[in-house]
């Protein structure tokens, strides 16, 4: 007699946790603001003994606690908390790879407000405030003291793809460069590596600091200003485009890749780092759910498919683009070909 497999019961259970997300948000921000993974790292893992060495309350702490458990971030075993793999790599202080610090910038209101009008945003096209077109906008120095930490695994990955431990001369452009990392890891990597940062001035304050503790800030020229309105110069055998190019739409992508193809000797390469969602648009996850973070916060950007970068490339005279995903990490780096 064959066997009828009932469908799944209908629940309201997904749309209860996404309506209580903002919750999720709240707990990790409150535990990385307390330092709360620290101290256990440093053996704190009661309830008591983390609260005495954070400086809250027991009661707070415990609940915290328990929820993070439920998150997955925490273990607990009777009344001692313990750091899950995931948190003892990215969010204690002393491990080499936290990235605890991106709190600092993804958290601020000027990202998180364009989320209460949503709505109003689809209705109109736009959010209220673009914070990308602003000249000057502090926000951004606050991603480039913030963001670093999460870029090394894929500024490692751009750097032995472009083979920078070969020691060859490289002329390299940063575009948008913020904390600076992508070139400046190059040019730790390359003793002949010269890297231009381009950013807003206050922005480049930041990258030269990260140079000068990486000792290469004697190779790493700054040009401050708009990348759509600075001139470049030429000759350069590498531009790194991180991060950037979701912000716009394609035809202001495609005018900035002109400009980028000009000042790119022969057979130079550009390299792209983006969110790049499947052609489906819904999947991965983290990429596909990108084009929200654009839509809350840009007049024009999304996330784009890797056939959508490769017809701004073609259209920009790029001969062709090769996507590479970054192992371990939601993006994906691109490189295109003069």
């Amino acid at each position: 007699m064959a066997t009828t497999v009932s469908a799944k019961a209908p629940s309201p259970e997904g749309i209860f946790q996404m309506l209580n997300a903002y919750q999720q948000t709240a707990v990790l921000r409150a535990a990385i603001e307390l330092d709360l993974f620290s101290a256990i790292g440093e053996g704190a893992t009661t309830a008591e003994a983390i609260a005495a060495r954070v400086n809250a309350k027991t009661r707070g702490v415990r609940i915290l606690c328990d929820a993070l458990c439920v998150a997955g971030l925490l273990t607990k075993n009777g009344l001692e908390y313990g750091l899950s793999v995931d948190a003892a790599t990215f969010l204690d202080r002393k491990s080499p790879a936290c990235i605890a610090s991106i709190a600092g910038f993804l958290g601020r209101s000027e990202l998180t407000k364009n989320f209460s009008v949503l709505t109003e945003t689809i209705q109109n096209g736009a959010p209220p405030a673009d914070t990308v077109a602003e000249a000057e906008n502090p926000i951004w120095v606050s991603f480039a003291r913030s963001m670093a930490p999460l870029t090394v695994p894929s500024a490692n990955f751009i750097a032995d793809l472009l083979g920078a431990q070969n020691g060859q001369p490289m002329k390299v452009l940063d575009i948008a460069a913020g904390h600076g990392n992508f070139g400046i890891t190059i040019a730790k990597l390359n003793p002949k590596a010269q890297i231009v940062a381009q950013d807003w001035a206050p922005v480049l304050t930041v990258a030269l600091e990260n140079a000068q503790r990486a000792n290469v800030e004697a190779r790493v020229q700054v040009l401050p200003g708009s990348a759509f309105e600075v001139e470049f110069g030429e000759g350069y055998d590498v531009v790194l485009l991180t991060n950037f190019l979701h912000h716009f739409d394609a035809a202001t992508n495609e005018s900035l890749l002109k400009k980028i193809h000009t000042a790119l000797r022969p057979g130079g390469r550009v390299v792209t780092l983006e969110f790049v969602p499947n052609e489906d648009r819904v999947s991965p996850p983290v990429a596909a759910l990108f084009s929200v973070v654009m839509l809350a916060s840009t007049a024009t950007g999304d996330a784009y498919t890797y056939s959508e970068f490769d017809g701004m490339f073609r259209n920009a005279g790029f001969a062709k683009t090769t996507a590479y995903p970054v192992p371990g990490m939601p993006q994906s780096v691109l490189l295109s070909e003069k």
